[in-house]
């Protein structure tokens, strides 16, 4: 009886919760180690299928590098990477396309679909909604056919959430001449969820969020506001990779995006930890 109990305060705790994001819309970046990890995927999924059964509106984008190292491997490109991106030539660009647009997008759409919800999966194969360019780079520094995405077809996105279906889709663009372009993962959920005026965008990490002691997952910051992560930049608590993803996340703030979330999206059930329960598991960043 009282293990029921518990259940049913978890329950109750969680109500003020779901009521406040009913209706609201949530961006989900998956990438990283948690694509490579079935368990942990699954685990995900059933989150997001939560998620939208009580009311709320979650839109997944993914990338998958881990998985595109293994397709060139097996089609005996060599990966190469400036600054931390892919260069992505002509055959760079089709195992891409194949793994992102086409395994990935597909593999996690039927999961969500096996596991009792309803996804549908937005890509080039299938219906395209991310517009953009070749990203601007130095001349030296060229990328091939890399991108930024520069607009989201908003109304496609919305109308499949107002039918409760989850949109999944890959962190790739098509130019206005119909060439496909590479895209990082974080930049492409951040204009995904600028532009739908998401409540809430949400990074599957590796980490736990932002730390005191990047080496102690105890030290962990449950909420920082906007100054307070710029100020966190400054004195050097938070460094090296960890200061573009915090910066990413005050850029998207400024831009609608209401609170950034970064957790480890190798904990069970981490995204309902997250938004559903008081203290949360990760680092919620505000203004």
């Amino acid at each position: 009886m009282e293990e029921a109990i518990a259940k049913a305060n978890t329950l109750i705790e969680a109500m003020g919760w779901i009521r406040q994001f009913r209706g609201t819309t949530t961006v989900i970046k998956i990438g990283g180690s948690v694509l490579d990890d079935e368990l942990a995927l699954m685990h995900i999924l059933l989150d997001v299928i939560f998620m939208e059964s009580v009311g709320m509106r979650p839109v997944l984008l993914h990338g998958g590098g881990k998985a595109i190292n293994r397709a060139l491997a097996e089609s005996g490109i060599e990966p190469n990477f400036k600054r931390g991106r892919r260069v992505t030539d002509e055959p760079t660009l089709q195992v891409v396309e194949k793994v992102l647009a086409g395994d990935l997008n597909i593999a996690i759409t039927k999961e969500i679909e096996r596991l009792g919800g309803r996804a549908i999966n937005l890509s080039f194969l299938t219906t395209n909604v991310l517009f953009g360019q070749k990203l601007p780079t130095p001349e030296d520094e060229d990328l091939g056919y890399v991108g930024e995405v520069t607009r989201v077809d908003r109304n496609v996105i919305e109308g499949l959430t107002y039918t409760d279906q989850v949109p999944v889709m890959p962190s790739m663009c098509e130019g206005e001449d119909g060439q496909h372009y590479n895209v990082n993962a974080d930049t492409a959920a951040m204009a995904v969820a600028q532009a739908l005026g998401a409540e809430k965008l949400i990074f599957l990490s590796d980490v736990n969020g932002v730390r005191r002691d990047k080496e102690d997952p105890d030290t962990i910051i449950h909420s920082l506001s906007s100054d307070e992560a710029r100020n966190l930049i400054k004195t050097g608590v938070i460094d090296s990779g960890m200061i573009p993803k915090v910066e990413a996340c005050l850029e998207t703030l400024g831009r609608g995006v209401k609170k950034v979330h970064i957790i480890d999206g190798r904990l069970r059930h981490s995204l309902l930890l997250e938004i559903y329960t008081t203290s949360g598991v990760g680092t919620e960043i505000h203004q």
